[in-house]
């Protein structure tokens, strides 16, 4: 490249860049007032080391000081959650000098509340696990089924995200179940409201949009969509009920797509695989799909 060359160049990169810093975000210059996903993703973890513990860390301490061991735990993921919270809160009120007293109480208020959740929350998580344990014939024992089954991280790490979506925490909830569908190819919004024993078989592709609501004892397979008839009405259908209501005892079979706010799966209903529904479907009733002929012709051989 000869000077003339290199000075066009410079000139070039020079312009891109000004135009770039003149257009930039302005949370993008400060970087510091948002949350920190890989501080996100560490607390995660943590989280499922307490729920789960010994899983996921060397843990060669008796049951005796199991209470120390959680307590350790504890302290750590407390001081991340309540910096990490109070990032998330500065970025929803827009300020940029830093966690006032007010916001840092707020903070401190939401870390208390969640923590105080993690007995109720590590119930549920185990019926989730007894649900995948009695309804697939290949799991051999829970312990497979906590380390491996990529429906159990899914769901854990939802569970985790939907508390702090019901306590108001904006953006760290979607954070955490983007970073589970990355890892897993299950999509589960953290404000579906989801009951007891959901069981996700496979997983991959799943879809479970924000106003879906799931009764107990719910089993659905891979492909499966949960979502809303249209999106073209974009922030006008904010807080609407866009998903649809899935009631107790419902399987949903693979490749299947259910629609709408308004649509409704009964108790006890068996949705067969690759249906698509946009209406109601009552209590105890097995929808599917009849199927197709098959055309079989003799291939000539050259």
């Amino acid at each position: 490249m000869d000077n003339a060359e290199y000075r066009h160049f410079n000139e070039l990169v020079a312009g891109i860049i000004n135009e770039l810093a003149e257009n930039a975000d302005e949370h993008m210059i400060h970087p510091n007032h948002l949350p920190d996903r890989n501080v996100v993703i560490e607390i995660i973890d943590t989280l499922r080391e307490i729920l789960f513990p010994g899983f996921y860390r060397k843990l060669s301490t008796a049951k005796a000081s199991l209470g120390y061991y959680i307590g350790l735990l504890l302290f750590e993921v407390q001081d991340k959650l309540q910096q990490q919270i109070c990032l998330a809160l500065l970025h929803e009120h827009a300020q940029g000098k830093g966690c006032t007293p007010e916001i840092e109480e707020r903070a401190r208020q939401i870390t208390r509340a969640f923590i105080g959740k993690l007995p109720s929350l590590r119930k549920t998580l185990y019926m989730d696990v007894d649900a995948a344990l009695d309804g697939d014939p290949a799991a051999r024992s829970k312990q497979e089924i906590i380390f491996a089954y990529p429906g159990i991280y899914a769901i854990t790490v939802y569970r985790i995200a939907h508390e702090f979506y019901l306590l108001g925490v904006p953006l760290i909830p979607r954070i955490m179940t983007e970073y589970a569908h990355g890892l897993t190819g299950i999509d589960i919004h953290p404000g579906a409201a989801i009951g007891h024993h959901f069981f996700i078989d496979h997983g991959t592709g799943i879809v479970v949009g924000e106003t879906t609501e799931i009764g107990n004892h719910v089993k659905i397979y891979q492909g499966v969509t949960l979502g809303a008839l249209s999106t073209r009405g974009g922030q006008s259908l904010q807080g609407k009920k866009r998903h649809p209501t899935i009631e107790d005892e419902v399987t949903i079979y693979s490749s299947t797509s259910i629609l709408g706010g308004e649509t409704i799966i009964g108790k006890g209903a068996v949705i067969g695989s690759n249906a698509f529904l946009t209406k109601s479907v009552p209590p105890g009733t097995r929808v599917s799909i009849k199927t197709p002929e098959l055309d079989f012709k003799e291939l000539k051989t050259p």
